[in-house]
């Protein structure tokens, strides 16, 4: 089965975000399940919050979510990766994301 790419999620090693990791994770695991791409989780040195990227095999990782000030919901978070994949797969670089526009 071809792999629509990956979810990059980056938290901060600096703070503790268990719950926020949580909320975001679900979210993006959702997309991700949509889209059959794969999920990596890292802490970082250079981050003071939650970023999620996507990337291809092909391209640079693309930042599409910042949880910087934020306490949404799993819901809400789920609806600002799902429109910033959806306007992403415009782009021809990334016609693998056409997928996420099929309901």
């Amino acid at each position: 089965m071809l792999s629509s790419g990956k979810f990059l999620i980056y938290t901060s090693r600096f703070s503790r975000q268990g719950e926020r990791l949580k909320t975001v994770g679900r979210a993006v695991i959702k997309v991700a399940e949509r889209l059959r791409a794969d999920i990596e989780v890292s802490q970082r040195r250079d981050v003071l919050s939650i970023f999620v990227y996507y990337k291809n095999e092909s391209k640079n990782a693309v930042p599409i979510y910042c949880d910087w000030g934020k306490s949404w919901s799993e819901e809400d978070v789920y609806h600002a990766i799902r429109s910033m994949i959806y306007t992403l797969s415009f782009h021809p670089d990334y016609t693998i994301l056409q997928t996420i526009r099929k309901r």
